[in-house]
């Protein structure tokens, strides 16, 4: 690959060094005169001798300078941490915690390095027993150009990796002569991302106080996980996807129908034309739900999908919680769907994104908010002078909570609301941790 690349660079200087000529030629006879050519056609020689020198400086940037994405697995020990039994499961507190401090040691070894500039992230696929402590499985992943060979890569990586990585923690103890690196290819490397849960690309940020009604649009793999369920082909709810033939949402959803026959779900920011279809196999509304107003009561239901999902970079899965995991009252969540920008009006073609706030249930069960409406299967999250809110056609969709991996976890499901963004009025979800059993004894997740 480097040898062709400067095979090509070699042609292009030399076509760069022919037209440099013509040009000083043009120029000479211009200077001399010019009397045998008209200026016109002088004119029209040098646009043209400029816009190759461009196109030509163009393909040269390119290829030297055009990043692709390379991605390697990396196998250590750590021997000063007992293996854990709660390791096994990635949503448990403790695995969060050993992979955070292994993730931040990853980030040192490479951004002290030489390779700061091209290391990307870094994920912790695996923590395994081992009789010398806990056996460790990262995905690495690096942005190198096209000149880089991808023998030079790999050997750039391991010899970082060797002479840094037993240093670069405080904490951490890592035995060097267990350090092992390989290569996976582009397919490889972006399905062992693709199918892990809650990962985004690192290069989305969203801040401030942004709302569904008038709000920010969302960016193609922004919100992996939204779907949106549709009876006779149009958009009715907002779903999650929790696997790649599951989906969660609410239970309100299907008081127009539960023929799994008239319900598809598509995926991608785009309501028209959707990444992905599918058809969809069952239904599975809560027993104990009965749909009666002002009962909100156990507004869940998950979605089997007749066909697998095709996980993608654009499409893949939500991490759902620990039943016994506490969201903290006023982190910071985000709300996506294709609802109305406003109270009654229509659903939008392009996903919508709003920040907002967990409100604790004492303060939402004010009397002058939802006066003790809201129980432990419910939760609050908004702002209480409004304005940033869910719609309609939000519903069943989700609201989600980054935490401090970067693994984005599903925190509620649009559920209910008095109108959009009222003052003293935010919307209210199911409470996912709430009924975390209750989808595992459906779906096995």
């Amino acid at each position: 690959m480097l040898h062709s690349v400067l095979w090509s660079s070699g042609q292009y200087v030399s076509r760069t060094k022919d037209l440099l000529a013509d040009l000083s030629l043009i120029l000479t006879q211009m200077d001399s005169g010019g009397r045998n050519m008209k200026p016109w056609k002088i004119a029209v020689i040098v646009v043209s001798v400029i816009i190759g020198l461009t196109l030509i400086i163009g393909l040269i940037t390119y290829f030297l300078c055009h990043y692709q994405d390379r991605y390697y697995s990396a196998t250590f020990l750590i021997t000063n941490v007992p293996y854990d039994v709660q390791y096994e499961k990635q949503t448990t507190e403790e695995f969060r915690y050993l992979s955070q401090e292994i993730e931040t040691m990853m980030s040192r070894v490479f951004r002290g390095s030489f390779l700061s500039r091209k290391y990307v992230r870094s994920h912790v696929v695996t923590l395994s027993p081992d009789p010398g402590g806990v056996l460790v499985s990262v995905a690495l992943v690096f942005k190198f150009t096209s000149a880089d060979s991808r023998e030079t890569s790999w050997r750039h990586v391991d010899s970082v990796l060797q002479r840094r990585l037993e240093t670069s923690s405080t904490f951490l103890k890592v035995d060097p002569s267990s350090i092992k690196l390989i290569e996976l290819n582009k397919e490889n490397g972006d399905n062992l991302l693709n199918n892990f849960c809650g990962i985004r690309d690192e290069a989305f940020s969203f801040s401030g106080v942004e709302r569904i009604t008038d709000g920010q649009r969302a960016q193609d793999g922004e919100w992996p996980w939204q779907a949106s369920i549709q009876l006779d082909g149009t958009h009715y709810c907002g779903a999650s996807v929790i696997s790649n033939t599951w989906l969660v949402t609410a239970a309100h959803c299907f008081k127009a129908g539960r023929d799994p026959r008239r319900w598809t779900a598509s995926f991608g920011i785009l309501l028209r034309p959707p990444k992905q279809k599918k058809y969809v196999r069952r239904i599975i509304i809560h027993e104990k739900y009965n749909g009666l107003v002002p009962d909100h009561e156990y507004d869940i239901a998950v979605v089997e999908l007749a066909s697998p999902i095709e996980f993608t970079s654009d499409v893949h899965s939500v991490c759902l919680p620990e039943a016994s995991y506490v969201f903290r009252d006023n982190i910071s969540c985000f709300v996506t769907g294709w609802g109305a920008l406003k109270n009654d009006g229509p659903s939008v073609n392009q996903l919508r994104q709003a920040e907002v706030r967990i409100i604790s249930t004492a303060i939402c069960n004010r009397p002058r908010v939802y006066a003790g409406a809201i129980t432990p299967g419910m939760l609050c999250a908004g702002y209480l002078e409004g304005q940033v809110d869910a719609c309609q056609g939000d519903s069943g969709g989700p609201l989600v909570n980054a935490n401090s991996r970067g693994i984005w976890y599903l925190v509620g499901i649009v559920s209910w609301g008095d109108e959009c963004g009222k003052p003293d009025k935010p919307g209210v979800y199911t409470r996912v941790t709430f009924y975390r059993d209750w989808i595992a004894s459906k779906t096995g997740i």
